[in-house]
């Protein structure tokens, strides 16, 4: 065998391989992300039940997106970028992910039946926010549209600075008017669960400076 033989060998297919299961996977948090913001605009309780379903069906499919790129780590000898890189970003998209799917498990569980305004806004920045990671990931296997990945990256900085905001807004009605012990539990979990969530948004954003940095 020659020596390009072997490198070749060694050499991953990059379209076949990382970039793809990136692209699917990040598609897969918008496809929560959306059927999210249906549920909580549904006032119909058997409606809600079955796209929780759907949110837990596809949280199982981004776990096994992030399975396959570790096992594309262990079988790679080279790859596009970092290693590191490649496997903090496909878990902090996997994060993502959890945290949607954690929020939609609370409201199920604890059957909440009353979406404020606040939920269904920052079930609104989450979507926002998984709908600019697509974007930005679709350009990570040429790194040829820098502009056009940073834009995204700072798009989704500021999704999570709002999502702050309303976090902290809607705490501070809940202490100001819910007299309701638990519900004002079972809210703050809920609400805390969906903020986290724009802050996985921020993480996997992060992730991808840092590989237009080293890689410009």
């Amino acid at each position: 065998m020659s020596l390009n033989s072997i490198f070749q060998y060694f050499v991953p297919k990059d379209k076949k391989t990382f970039f793809p299961l990136f692209e699917q996977a990040a598609s897969n948090v918008v496809a929560m992300s959306t059927v999210l913001v249906e549920a909580v605009n549904s006032n119909n309780p058997a409606t809600r039940e079955e796209l929780f379903r759907q949110i837990d069906k596809l949280e199982n499919k981004g776990d096994e997106l992030t399975h396959q790129v570790y096992l594309e780590l262990g079988k790679n000898f080279i790859t596009p970028f970092d290693r590191e890189d490649i496997h903090t970003l496909a878990t902090a998209i996997d994060d993502i992910a959890d945290y949607i799917h954690g929020a939609a498990n609370r409201m199920n569980l604890y059957k909440i039946d009353d979406f404020n305004e606040h939920i269904r806004k920052l079930s609104e920045l989450i979507l926002q926010a998984a709908n600019d990671l697509e974007k930005a990931v679709r350009e990570l296997k040429d790194l040829r549209n820098v502009r056009a990945i940073a834009d995204s990256c700072i798009r989704i900085n500021s999704v999570e600075n709002q999502a702050d905001y309303v976090f902290d807004r809607a705490v501070a009605d809940l202490f100001l008017y819910e007299t309701d012990a638990i519900r004002l539990i079972k809210y703050k979990e809920i609400l805390s669960a969906l903020e986290t969530a724009t802050d996985m948004c921020e993480d996997a954003a992060n992730v991808m400076e840092s590989i237009l940095i080293k890689n410009a």
